[in-house]
């Protein structure tokens, strides 16, 4: 058996193949894998027969609405409770690519008080939180996870559900490049290329679709570059008023962040988002052994130990940055490689 390959619970493929009706929900400010695991679930549940109701607390952004069923989306919670209501005993809420219940959103209570909730993930720091819970950190993606449940469900994933399950991959592996990156990683890639997804076409839609706007956005945000301690930690921003003067919006920040983390002598980059005065969304990316998951845990965030995020409240970014930077100095210290 290769070790890479995270077994799914036992628990949960019983209940998904005993359930007629389910609500599958994921983490609010959804990313590839968070919205490429969703809508591949979907499609292989409703395939095997299953009624199924996708929820986010926003609309699908714009720079996935070319995925295969984002249209599907419902961002109302009462839908979502009437499903639940008629569903019965016969329903059951899925948690897609969630690190804890926090991260469900402003209605997260609402949607755990739809039994039993099944947890699928792949975030180290979950503490599980669902009444039934498949944690796989080795995973390198919840869209690896959830191709492993649809082989152990004998499930067909369709051309759909492989383009969705494609870019969950490649999105939250940095395209293959990060550690967490196995063998199983490839062998589940190799295959969804054979079930219909086409790697040239997903890659241009991902990276090469860009506009004048967010060009000129990425031009200002370059400019705010800082290095500290030896070249070692990057920084980067962006305001609101950058975003204003470009007539771009937070969704345009997307893979920024990479720039800075590719200059050769840096360990760890960070890009400081204002979403609003006084509130800071804060994108960490570590290179290395250094693990950014437990810095940005000591700001109530969380992710992957190369991969993670918090959110500070009450704060500009100059501030947000001075309380970060002797976490991350310290952080690079402890692992000098």
């Amino acid at each position: 058996m290769n070790a890479d390959v995270a077994q799914p619970d036992e628990d949960i493929v019983r209940i998904v193949r005993e359930k007629g009706r389910f609500v599958l929900c994921t983490h609010y400010n959804p990313d590839g894998d968070a919205l490429g695991s969703l809508l591949a679930l979907a499609d292989i549940l409703e395939r095997m027969g299953k009624e199924v109701l996708c929820y986010l607390e926003a609309a699908v952004p714009a720079a996935y609405r070319f995925l295969p069923g984002s249209g599907r989306v419902q961002t109302d919670i009462v839908t979502v409770q009437d499903f639940m209501r008629i569903a019965g005993t016969d329903g059951a809420l899925i948690a897609l690519d969630c690190g804890d219940a926090k991260r469900l959103g402003k209605f997260g209570v609402e949607l755990l008080a739809c039994p039993p909730c099944l947890v699928i993930d792949h975030h180290h720091g979950n503490p599980g939180f669902g009444d039934y819970n498949w944690i796989a950190p080795k995973s390198a993606a919840t869209g690896e996870m959830v191709f492993d449940l649809a082989q152990a469900l004998g499930a067909t994933v369709s051309p759909e559900a492989a383009e969705c399950l494609y870019v969950a991959i490649s999105t939250d592996t940095g395209s293959f490049h990060y550690a967490g990156t196995s063998s199983h990683t490839f062998e589940v890639a190799a295959e969804l290329v054979r079930c219909g997804a086409d790697p040239a076409d997903l890659a241009n839609k991902l990276y090469n679709d860009s506009t004048l706007g967010r060009l000129r956005l990425l031009r200002e945000v370059l400019a705010t570059l800082e290095m500290y301690e030896k070249d070692r930690i990057a920084i980067i921003r962006v305001s609101r008023a950058m975003r204003d003067r470009t007539f771009t919006t937070m969704e345009d920040t997307e893979y920024f962040i990479n720039f800075p983390r590719a200059i050769h002598s840096v360990r760890v980059a960070v890009f400081l988002k204002e979403i609003e005065p006084g509130h800071v969304s804060v994108s960490l990316r570590a290179k290395g052994r250094c693990d950014v998951s437990c810095i940005a845990a000591k700001f109530s965030g969380g992710g992957h130990k190369n991969a993670s995020g918090c959110t500070v409240r009450n704060a500009g970014m100059d501030e947000v940055r001075d309380v970060l930077l002797p976490h991350l100095v310290a952080g690079i210290r402890s692992h000098k490689k």
